[in-house]
C-alpha cells in the first residue's frame, strides 16, 4: 500500500484538494477529524486533558476555544498537549491503514496539516504540497470569520513556511487556478505514481506503536 502525504499551509486549498484525491477513489485520512473525534463526548482525550486542562472540558467533550486561548500564547503548555494528543491520533491513524490494508487498498492519502511540523513526511512514501501565491492565501484567510491579521501571523509562525514545504515536496498542486485545474493536477499525480511499490507503511506502524500512551 502506497502512502501519500498531504499538506499545505494554511489558507493553500488543503481540504478541497483532499477531496479530490477522494473523488478519484483515494482513501483519506483525515487527522483534523481524528482530533474532533478525541475531543468530543467519550473521546480518548477528554479524560487526559480534562486532568490537565480542567477548565477547557465543558459538559464532557473539550471545549476548543477554551483550549486554544490555554495553549495558544504558552509553549510549555502547547507541547504538554501535543505530547498527549499525538499518540492518541496516532493510534486512529494506525486503525486506518490496518483496515486499508486488509480491504486492499493500492493507495491512501493521509491528509495531516502539520505532516512536516511533526515529522511525519519522513514516514510516507511521497509528499503532496498543496499551495498558491501568498496574496491568494492571505485574502482566503482573512475571509474566514473571526480572522485577524495577528490571529493569521501567529499560526503562520508555527507552521513550516510554504516555500520550505514545496523544496521538499515530491509533487506541488497549485490551488490558485480553479477546483478543475487543481483536480487536472490532482489525476496527473496518481497517474504517475500508478505501479509504484510503497515502503512506507511499516516504517509509519512503527512510529505509532512507539509513540502509543504506556498501559494503551
Amino acid at each position: 500500500m502506497y502512502l501519500i502525504g498531504l499538506t499545505g499551509s494554511i489558507g493553500m486549498g488543503k481540504t478541497q484538494t483532499a477531496a479530490l484525491f477522494e473523488q478519484e477513489g483515494v482513501p483519506r485520512y483525515d487527522a483534523d477529524a481524528a482530533v474532533h473525534a478525541l475531543y468530543e463526548s467519550g473521546g480518548a482525550a477528554v479524560g487526559p486533558i480534562g486532568e490537565m486542562f480542567p477548565e477547557a472540558v465543558r459538559d464532557g467533550s473539550v471545549d476548543r476555544a477554551a483550549l486554544g486561548q490555554i495553549v495558544l500564547k504558552d509553549a510549555a503548555k502547547l507541547a504538554a498537549l501535543e505530547k498527549l494528543v499525538h499518540p492518541l491520533a496516532g493510534a486512529t491513524q494506525v486503525d486506518f491503514l490496518n483496515a486499508q490494508s486488509a480491504a486492499g487498498a493500492t493507495h491512501v492519502l493521509l491528509d495531516i496539516p502539520l505532516l512536516f511540523e511533526t515529522g511525519g513526511h519522513e514516514f510516507v512514501d511521497c509528499v503532496v504540497v498543496v499551495s498558491a501565491p501568498p496574496e491568494v492565501q492571505r485574502a482566503r484567510v482573512l475571509a474566514r470569520p473571526g480572522m485577524t491579521e495577528d490571529k493569521f501571523a501567529d499560526i503562520l509562525s508555527k507552521q513550516v513556511p510554504d516555500a520550505d514545504k514545496r523544496a521538499a515536496a515530491d509533487f506541488i498542486v497549485d490551488s490558485s487556478v480553479s477546483v478543475a485545474d487543481a483536480h487536472r493536477q490532482v489525476k496527473e499525480i496518481l497517474a504517475a505514481l500508478r505501479g509504484r511499490e510503497g515502503t512506507a507503511l511499516q516504517a509509519r506502524l512503527d512510529r505509532a506503536a512507539a509513540r502509543k500512551p504506556k498501559g494503551a
